[in-house]
């Protein structure tokens, strides 16, 4: 028997006739493990999550969960997942409990059973204590681990999180971090979408660069960061210097070089290492250019990005679908 609990196989998903947000992508997720779909605003990341979790049909491929076809079997898939999106699906004027346990009804649990799970998921995600406070005095970081809960209270055996750090503050990310590896280690997959680089470093145990609806890359982080090659050599230049210096290293090495809009840097790989950074400061020199600061360091989940992409990762809130609002039970409605 096959040992996946997601299986994609050439999923296409199509909008308006002509934007192909999913381009037959193909990816199998491992049981136990944080798989990670990297990538930018309009990758495709929460298009897909939405087709594996039945909200939408995709227009061509196959996608099964847990075995069952998102298509054929929609009820067995949505009864072994949870959902958390970027933004709390919670009711402000309940309280904590009171949402988790809507949920835990909608699931078809028993009133008994939903109060029973409601409990033990508040504890293990550390709410015990504000449980019974109205959610529109929680802080956004509560609010998000409430959320959590509500996906949990089905004990589903993989969990979707579709960014779920979006906007939290460092302390809430990190907080949040660690409740995912706990649900990991308790036996939970969970397919995990992110825009932060640091993110994916941190917690997937295997990463998907997705983009322009196409899987670009997929490995563990080390895996992806040795894709690159070498090391990568990278320096500030004065703005007016910025045309001269892409000018001068073209064909140093392998590739050409790039520059990080929002970090102001010139990069290139530098698969010789030292010698690539000689002879980029020997060209810089000739071309009258003095840079600013100049590093040579080993590649990152940044450079991997910019290599396979071409642009640098920008975390926000960009969609490639229609948004779409749901319960944890699957139902759908737009807004």
């Amino acid at each position: 028997m096959d040992n996946t609990i997601v299986q994609v196989e050439g999923i296409v998903k199509v909008f308006a006739g002509e934007v192909r947000a999913l381009d037959g992508i193909s990816l199998a997720v491992e049981p136990g493990i944080i798989y990670g779909l990297l990538g930018p605003n309009g990758a495709g990341k929460t298009t897909l999550i939405r087709v594996l979790a039945t909200l939408l049909p995709p227009d061509g491929g196959i996608a099964r969960v847990a075995g069952f076809d998102v298509r054929r079997h929609p009820d067995e898939v949505r009864a072994r997942i949870g959902l958390a999106g970027q933004y709390a699906a919670v009711d402000d004027f309940l309280t904590g409990r009171e949402n988790v346990e809507m949920v835990g009804r909608l699931y078809g649990l028993s009133r008994g059973e939903a109060q029973r799970r409601t409990e033990e998921v508040l504890k293990r995600i550390r709410l015990v204590d504000a449980a019974d406070r109205q959610v529109k005095t929680y802080s956004g970081g509560m609010r998000r681990r409430l959320d959590l809960a509500a996906s949990l209270v089905g004990r589903p055996q993989l969990l979707f999180l579709d960014e779920p750090t979006a906007g939290l503050d460092p302390a809430s990310r990190m907080d949040l971090w660690g409740l995912i590896k706990e649900l990991v280690d308790t036996g939970t997959t969970v397919l995990l979408t992110t825009q932060y680089l640091d993110e994916a470093d941190r917690l997937a145990d295997r990463i998907a660069v997705i983009d322009r609806g196409r899987l670009i890359s997929e490995g563990t982080g080390a895996e992806l960061k040795d894709r690159v090659g070498g090391s990568v050599l990278e320096m500030s230049v004065p703005e007016e210097h910025r045309a001269w210096t892409l000018g001068a290293l073209r064909n140093v090495g392998a590739e050409e070089p790039t520059y990080d809009e929002q970090r102001r840097k010139v990069s290139l790989p530098a698969p010789d290492g030292s010698r690539t950074l000689m002879e980029a400061l020997r060209r810089l020199d000739a071309a009258g250019v003095t840079p600013e600061d100049v590093a040579l360091h080993k590649p990152t989940l940044d450079d991997v990005f910019l290599a396979l992409t071409g642009h640098v990762a920008t975390p926000g809130n960009g969609q490639t679908a229609p948004p779409v609002r749901t319960s944890a039970a699957g139902a759908e409605t737009e807004g």
